[in-house]
């Protein structure tokens, strides 16, 4: 009996270490539950390419989306050593023939990962595309020089947090304690928070067995907890998944300690460091306070059905 496309992309992930976490399968069964399937291409026994997708059914219609907490989706390509015209030709092919086998949608909306620069054959399928930013430090083996890249601000937050405010940043306790300072971000921005703590209490147990996730909490003198940081990684870089903190604490300079102590641990465990990139003004500048390099990537998207560009055009005249 042939296995399904399924059960092949989970016997490549767990060889392939170049697969970003993302789209990782024990990834995708903690965000997605049994909601996505993948399409793959094969040559002579071996994955060449693949790009995984969630499947989201609303109001009799197929939306072809992205999970919560997951930054980015879409294609992997094997790496060849081809020559540069023959290597697009290449991805070409096989960027067509992942489209060929995505099912019928009414709507398809990915954020690539950054590695992903070629969306052209994507292009003449219809596919639309917005340019998006993420933030990376790109190599986390020298850690003086990152230091000294960092703002005066930055350095000025941390100094501040571990002199003024004595604030220690604590990786022993667990979600519980991140969650009550994550839900007073959203609370203090009059904002509802956009996943439940049953979904996340999910997704941390998955990368809790994985060994792929790590909290951090500064905790002053009595026991307050200012602020907290949530990453995740894998063989190639670690990501800030989550934050949280104290409106009442927000000036001691905890977030950045926090930030700071985690691009230290993930010099130990991977190489580089994605902030994950916003395009609210606010975020990005405080991101890009720690000399992380502005790195674009795409959003693809495409909207066969009437209905739901006719929902979209009528949203965007509403605002």
């Amino acid at each position: 009996m042939e296995r399904s496309k399924k059960e092949r992309y989970r016997e490549f992930c767990d060889s392939e270490s170049t697969v970003p976490i993302f789209s990782r399968d024990w990834w995708l069964d903690a965000v997605c539950g049994d909601a996505w399937d993948v399409c793959l291409v094969e040559k002579g026994g071996k994955v060449i390419a693949s790009m995984p997708y969630y499947i989201k059914k609303r109001y009799g219609l197929t939306l072809l989306v992205h999970p919560k907490l997951t930054q980015a989706l879409g294609p992997w390509l094997r790496p060849t050593q081809a020559k540069y015209a023959k290597r697009l030709g290449q991805e070409k092919d096989l960027l067509l023939e992942l489209v060929r086998q995505l099912p019928d949608f009414s709507y398809f909306k990915q954020s690539w990962h950054y590695s992903n620069t070629n969306w052209l054959p994507f292009y003449w399928q219809g596919f639309q595309q917005t340019v998006r930013y993420t933030y990376i430090l790109p190599d986390l083996s020298d850690l003086n020089a990152i230091w000294e890249g960092f703002r005066e601000n930055i350095r000025r937050d941390f100094r501040k947090a571990s002199n003024r405010y004595n604030l220690k940043v604590r990786t022993d306790l667990d979600l519980e304690d991140f969650l009550a300072l994550n839900v007073k971000v959203f609370a203090r921005q009059g904002e509802k928070v956009p996943y439940t703590q049953e979904f996340v209490r999910r997704l941390d147990k998955a990368c809790r067995v994985h060994n792929a996730r790590q909290i951090f909490i500064a905790e002053d003198d009595q026991g307050r907890r200012h602020a907290g940081v949530y990453i995740i990684w894998d063989e190639q870089s670690a990501y800030y998944l989550m934050g949280g903190g104290d409106p009442a604490l927000r000036s001691s300079g905890a977030t950045s300690q926090c930030m700071w102590e985690a691009i230290q641990f993930s010099a130990t465990t991977t190489k580089c460091f994605d902030f994950e990139g916003s395009m609210i003004e606010p975020v990005e500048r405080f991101f890009r306070g720690f000399g992380a390099r502005q790195t674009p990537y795409f959003s693809i998207e495409k909207t066969p059905s009437r209905l739901v560009r006719l929902r979209s055009c009528l949203l965007n005249f509403i605002r």
